[in-house]
């Protein structure tokens, strides 16, 4: 059995956010996501079939749903993210990874 020190992070600016999946099983996947000022590409939108719980652990990240509603997060945020409610994330802190917890389920 392994530990995952969940925030022995390694960060990139240049690539993608990092995703690991933590666990996965009937009806839910549970992921640490790592941001180092990684935003959605202006025009894209997440429209997931799954609710979607994220707690923002450590950083800051603001997400933006269609309409133009834009929310500012910190860490200890959390929000729950009702399946195909288009969001984005617009801002994330490019000087500390924000570092998500992030629980996709089956409503």
């Amino acid at each position: 059995m392994d530990v995952l020190r969940f925030f022995d992070v390694e960060a990139d600016r240049a690539s993608d956010e990092r995703v690991d999946v933590l666990v996965e099983g009937r009806g839910a996947r549970v992921e640490r996501i790592v941001s180092l000022g990684h935003a959605t590409p202006d025009g894209e939108w997440y429209d997931q079939p799954r609710d979607e719980w994220v707690l923002l652990l450590s950083g800051a990240a603001v997400l933006e749903f269609d309409g133009g509603r834009r929310l500012e997060l910190a860490a200890g945020d959390g929000l729950r993210l009702p399946a195909h409610l288009r969001h984005r994330v617009a801002w994330t802190d490019p000087e500390r990874p924000s570092v998500w917890l992030a629980v996709h389920f089956d409503a």
